[in-house]
Protein backbone atom coordinates (compact mmCIF):
# COMPACT_ATOMS: atom_id res chain seq x y z
CA UNK A 1 0.00 0.00 0.00
CA UNK A 2 1.16 3.55 -0.91
CA UNK A 3 1.78 6.22 1.40
CA UNK A 4 4.65 8.56 1.25
CA UNK A 5 3.25 11.80 -0.59
CA UNK A 6 5.30 11.23 -3.37
CA UNK A 7 4.71 7.59 -4.28
CA UNK A 8 0.97 8.80 -3.99
CA UNK A 9 1.58 12.09 -5.92
CA UNK A 10 2.98 9.78 -8.95
CA UNK A 11 0.10 6.89 -8.71
CA UNK A 12 -2.31 9.79 -9.06
CA UNK A 13 -0.42 10.63 -12.25
CA UNK A 14 -0.57 7.24 -13.63
CA UNK A 15 3.34 6.57 -13.05
CA UNK A 16 3.32 3.81 -11.63
CA UNK A 17 6.48 2.47 -12.92
CA UNK A 18 8.22 5.48 -11.48
CA UNK A 19 6.61 4.97 -8.00
CA UNK A 20 7.56 1.33 -8.57
CA UNK A 21 11.32 2.26 -8.94
CA UNK A 22 11.17 4.56 -6.90
CA UNK A 23 10.49 2.30 -3.88
CA UNK A 24 13.01 -0.13 -5.17
CA UNK A 25 15.61 2.64 -5.00
CA UNK A 26 14.74 3.80 -1.48
CA UNK A 27 15.41 0.20 -0.48
CA UNK A 28 18.23 -0.95 -2.50
CA UNK A 29 20.27 2.25 -2.08
CA UNK A 30 19.41 3.73 0.94
CA UNK A 31 23.24 6.11 1.33
CA UNK A 32 22.07 7.08 -1.53
CA UNK A 33 25.05 6.81 -3.58
CA UNK A 34 23.22 7.10 -7.28
CA UNK A 35 23.30 10.39 -7.79
CA UNK A 36 20.01 12.56 -8.44
CA UNK A 37 20.34 11.79 -12.74
CA UNK A 38 21.13 8.43 -12.00
CA UNK A 39 17.40 8.15 -9.63
CA UNK A 40 16.16 9.71 -12.46
CA UNK A 41 17.13 7.96 -15.30
CA UNK A 42 16.10 4.67 -13.74
CA UNK A 43 12.89 5.76 -12.70
CA UNK A 44 12.14 7.17 -16.38
CA UNK A 45 13.53 3.86 -18.06
CA UNK A 46 11.38 1.95 -15.25
CA UNK A 47 8.30 3.89 -16.66
CA UNK A 48 8.76 3.45 -20.29
CA UNK A 49 8.96 0.12 -20.06
CA UNK A 50 5.99 -0.34 -17.77
CA UNK A 51 3.92 1.59 -20.21
CA UNK A 52 5.44 -0.30 -22.81
CA UNK A 53 4.04 -3.85 -21.13
CA UNK A 54 0.83 -2.08 -20.61
CA UNK A 55 0.27 -1.04 -24.02
CA UNK A 56 1.37 -4.61 -25.46
CA UNK A 57 -1.22 -6.14 -23.13
CA UNK A 58 -4.12 -3.56 -24.28
CA UNK A 59 -3.51 -4.60 -27.76
CA UNK A 60 -2.75 -8.25 -27.16
CA UNK A 61 -6.77 -7.87 -25.25
CA UNK A 62 -7.85 -6.20 -27.91
CA UNK A 63 -6.56 -8.55 -31.16
CA UNK A 64 -9.09 -10.97 -30.11
CA UNK A 65 -6.71 -13.68 -31.44
CA UNK A 66 -7.69 -17.13 -31.25
CA UNK A 67 -3.94 -18.32 -30.03
CA UNK A 68 -3.11 -15.18 -28.13
CA UNK A 69 0.50 -16.97 -26.67
CA UNK A 70 1.34 -18.09 -30.07
CA UNK A 71 5.01 -16.64 -30.39
CA UNK A 72 7.68 -16.29 -33.34
CA UNK A 73 10.14 -18.03 -31.39
CA UNK A 74 8.07 -21.55 -30.79
CA UNK A 75 7.76 -21.90 -34.43
CA UNK A 76 9.08 -25.24 -35.41
CA UNK A 77 11.05 -25.19 -38.38
CA UNK A 78 11.31 -28.92 -39.44
CA UNK A 79 11.93 -29.58 -42.76
CA UNK A 80 8.59 -30.83 -43.85
CA UNK A 81 7.04 -28.10 -43.25
CA UNK A 82 8.09 -25.85 -45.69
CA UNK A 83 9.04 -22.77 -43.90
CA UNK A 84 12.15 -20.90 -44.60
CA UNK A 85 13.33 -19.81 -41.12
CA UNK A 86 15.35 -16.93 -42.20
CA UNK A 87 12.15 -15.94 -44.00
CA UNK A 88 10.29 -15.91 -41.12
CA UNK A 89 12.47 -13.83 -38.54
CA UNK A 90 13.36 -11.26 -41.21
CA UNK A 91 8.91 -10.50 -41.18
CA UNK A 92 9.64 -10.71 -37.47
CA UNK A 93 10.96 -7.45 -38.00
CA UNK A 94 8.26 -5.75 -38.74
CA UNK A 95 9.77 -3.57 -41.84
CA UNK A 96 6.57 -5.29 -43.80
CA UNK A 97 4.19 -3.59 -42.13
CA UNK A 98 5.83 -0.38 -42.28
CA UNK A 99 5.86 -1.05 -46.05
CA UNK A 100 2.06 -1.58 -45.71
CA UNK A 101 2.82 -5.26 -47.21
CA UNK A 102 0.62 -8.46 -46.72
CA UNK A 103 1.08 -12.11 -45.80
CA UNK A 104 -0.59 -14.89 -47.36
CA UNK A 105 -0.75 -18.50 -45.20
CA UNK A 106 -1.67 -21.19 -47.18
CA UNK A 107 -1.98 -24.83 -46.90
CA UNK A 108 -4.24 -27.79 -45.80
CA UNK A 109 -6.47 -27.85 -42.78
CA UNK A 110 -4.17 -28.09 -39.36
CA UNK A 111 -0.80 -27.28 -41.06
CA UNK A 112 -0.97 -24.30 -38.48
CA UNK A 113 -1.71 -21.30 -40.55
CA UNK A 114 -3.51 -19.74 -37.78
CA UNK A 115 -0.96 -20.33 -35.24
CA UNK A 116 1.63 -18.75 -37.44
CA UNK A 117 -0.86 -15.87 -38.67
CA UNK A 118 -1.43 -15.36 -34.44
CA UNK A 119 2.62 -15.49 -34.02
CA UNK A 120 2.66 -12.47 -36.64
CA UNK A 121 -0.10 -11.16 -35.04
CA UNK A 122 1.76 -11.32 -31.28
CA UNK A 123 4.75 -9.60 -32.65
CA UNK A 124 3.34 -6.85 -34.34
CA UNK A 125 1.92 -5.99 -31.05
CA UNK A 126 5.68 -5.75 -29.31
CA UNK A 127 6.22 -4.00 -31.64
CA UNK A 128 3.61 -1.77 -30.86
CA UNK A 129 1.27 -2.04 -33.78
CA UNK A 130 -2.43 -2.19 -33.55
CA UNK A 131 -4.00 -5.80 -34.55
CA UNK A 132 -7.19 -7.67 -34.91
CA UNK A 133 -7.87 -10.99 -35.81
CA UNK A 134 -11.28 -12.16 -37.11
CA UNK A 135 -12.50 -15.32 -39.17
CA UNK A 136 -13.80 -14.82 -42.42
CA UNK A 137 -16.89 -16.43 -42.30
CA UNK A 138 -17.49 -14.45 -38.65
CA UNK A 139 -16.62 -11.04 -41.06
CA UNK A 140 -19.17 -11.92 -44.00
CA UNK A 141 -21.88 -12.27 -40.98
CA UNK A 142 -20.85 -9.02 -38.98
CA UNK A 143 -20.62 -7.04 -42.43
CA UNK A 144 -24.12 -8.46 -43.59
CA UNK A 145 -25.71 -7.77 -39.71
CA UNK A 146 -24.24 -4.48 -40.17
CA UNK A 147 -25.88 -3.09 -42.96
CA UNK A 148 -29.25 -4.31 -42.02
CA UNK A 149 -28.53 -2.28 -38.68
CA UNK A 150 -26.83 1.03 -40.28
CA UNK A 151 -23.30 0.26 -38.90
CA UNK A 152 -21.83 -0.56 -41.83
CA UNK A 153 -19.38 2.26 -42.55
CA UNK A 154 -18.71 2.72 -38.79
CA UNK A 155 -17.07 -1.07 -38.81
CA UNK A 156 -15.29 -0.40 -42.25
CA UNK A 157 -13.67 2.47 -40.97
CA UNK A 158 -13.05 0.38 -37.99
CA UNK A 159 -11.28 -2.38 -39.54
CA UNK A 160 -9.54 0.01 -41.61
CA UNK A 161 -7.55 1.55 -39.33
CA UNK A 162 -6.53 -1.33 -37.57
CA UNK A 163 -2.48 -1.40 -38.34
CA UNK A 164 -2.57 -5.31 -38.68
CA UNK A 165 -5.67 -7.03 -39.79
CA UNK A 166 -5.79 -10.69 -39.99
CA UNK A 167 -8.57 -12.37 -41.90
CA UNK A 168 -8.27 -15.86 -40.90
CA UNK A 169 -9.97 -19.09 -42.80
CA UNK A 170 -10.93 -18.07 -46.46
CA UNK A 171 -12.16 -21.58 -46.97
CA UNK A 172 -13.37 -22.93 -50.41
CA UNK A 173 -16.86 -21.84 -51.81
CA UNK A 174 -17.78 -19.34 -53.65
CA UNK A 175 -18.52 -15.49 -52.45
CA UNK A 176 -22.25 -13.89 -53.17
CA UNK A 177 -22.31 -11.27 -55.12
CA UNK A 178 -22.57 -8.97 -51.33
CA UNK A 179 -19.79 -10.69 -50.19
CA UNK A 180 -17.58 -9.56 -53.01
CA UNK A 181 -18.16 -6.16 -52.84
CA UNK A 182 -17.78 -5.96 -49.13
CA UNK A 183 -14.60 -7.22 -49.54
CA UNK A 184 -13.55 -5.02 -52.44
CA UNK A 185 -14.74 -1.82 -50.12
CA UNK A 186 -12.53 -3.13 -46.96
CA UNK A 187 -9.33 -4.02 -48.82
CA UNK A 188 -9.53 -0.29 -50.94
CA UNK A 189 -9.95 1.43 -47.55
CA UNK A 190 -6.57 -0.60 -46.28
CA UNK A 191 -4.96 -0.63 -49.56
CA UNK A 192 -1.05 0.80 -49.60
CA UNK A 193 -2.07 2.39 -45.63
CA UNK A 194 -2.43 -0.69 -43.79
CA UNK A 195 -1.24 -4.47 -43.70
CA UNK A 196 -3.42 -7.85 -43.56
CA UNK A 197 -2.12 -11.58 -43.30
CA UNK A 198 -4.69 -14.11 -44.68
CA UNK A 199 -4.67 -17.60 -44.02
CA UNK A 200 -6.48 -20.21 -46.61
CA UNK A 201 -6.86 -23.41 -47.76
CA UNK A 202 -6.51 -22.93 -51.19
CA UNK A 203 -3.67 -21.82 -53.60
CA UNK A 204 -3.74 -18.31 -54.40
CA UNK A 205 -3.85 -19.85 -57.87
CA UNK A 206 -7.11 -20.53 -57.39
CA UNK A 207 -8.15 -17.31 -55.92
CA UNK A 208 -9.88 -15.55 -58.80
CA UNK A 209 -12.32 -18.67 -59.37
CA UNK A 210 -13.56 -18.77 -55.83
CA UNK A 211 -14.04 -15.20 -55.62
CA UNK A 212 -16.07 -15.11 -58.43
CA UNK A 213 -16.84 -12.08 -60.73
CA UNK A 214 -13.72 -11.70 -62.77
CA UNK A 215 -13.76 -7.87 -62.78
CA UNK A 216 -14.27 -7.82 -58.91
CA UNK A 217 -11.80 -10.72 -58.65
CA UNK A 218 -8.89 -8.68 -60.31
CA UNK A 219 -9.51 -6.08 -58.71
CA UNK A 220 -9.23 -7.75 -55.05
CA UNK A 221 -6.29 -10.14 -55.93
CA UNK A 222 -4.67 -6.87 -56.96
CA UNK A 223 -4.63 -5.55 -53.63
CA UNK A 224 -3.60 -7.90 -51.65
CA UNK A 225 -0.84 -10.33 -53.67
CA UNK A 226 1.34 -7.84 -55.83
CA UNK A 227 3.37 -6.81 -52.59
CA UNK A 228 2.48 -10.08 -50.41
CA UNK A 229 4.62 -12.28 -49.09
CA UNK A 230 3.35 -15.74 -49.88
CA UNK A 231 3.99 -18.82 -46.86
CA UNK A 232 2.74 -22.51 -48.10
CA UNK A 233 2.80 -24.93 -45.04
CA UNK A 234 2.96 -28.23 -45.96
CA UNK A 235 3.29 -31.73 -44.50
CA UNK A 236 0.66 -33.46 -42.23
CA UNK A 237 -2.06 -32.19 -39.97
CA UNK A 238 -0.36 -31.12 -36.94
CA UNK A 239 -3.65 -31.83 -35.03
CA UNK A 240 -3.76 -35.43 -36.10
CA UNK A 241 -0.03 -35.73 -34.99
CA UNK A 242 -1.07 -34.25 -31.96
CA UNK A 243 -3.85 -36.76 -31.30
CA UNK A 244 -1.33 -39.55 -32.46
CA UNK A 245 1.09 -38.57 -30.05
CA UNK A 246 -1.59 -38.59 -27.67
CA UNK A 247 -2.76 -41.67 -27.65
CA UNK A 248 0.71 -43.08 -27.74
CA UNK A 249 1.10 -41.87 -24.76
CA UNK A 250 -1.97 -43.39 -23.45
CA UNK A 251 -1.30 -46.53 -24.69
CA UNK A 252 2.16 -46.62 -23.07
CA UNK A 253 0.58 -45.68 -19.79
CA UNK A 254 -1.55 -48.18 -19.95
CA UNK A 255 0.96 -50.94 -20.64
CA UNK A 256 3.40 -49.49 -17.64
CA UNK A 257 0.03 -49.51 -15.32
CA UNK A 258 -2.04 -52.13 -16.71
CA UNK A 259 -4.93 -52.29 -13.79
CA UNK A 260 -5.59 -48.46 -14.01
Amino acid sequence: MLTHPTLNQMAALGMTGMAQAWKSLNEQDPGQSLDRNEWLGLMLDQEVASRADKRFANRLRNAKMRFPDACIEDISFAANRGLDQSKILSLAQGDWIKAHEQIILTGQTGTGKTWLACAFGRQSARLDYSVFYVRMPRLFEDMAMARLDGRFPRLVDKLARVQLLILDDWRTHSLTDQQRLDLLELFEERYQCKSTIITAQLPVSAWHEMIGEPTIADAILDQIIHNAHRIELKGESMRRSEENQNLTQQTEQKTINPQT
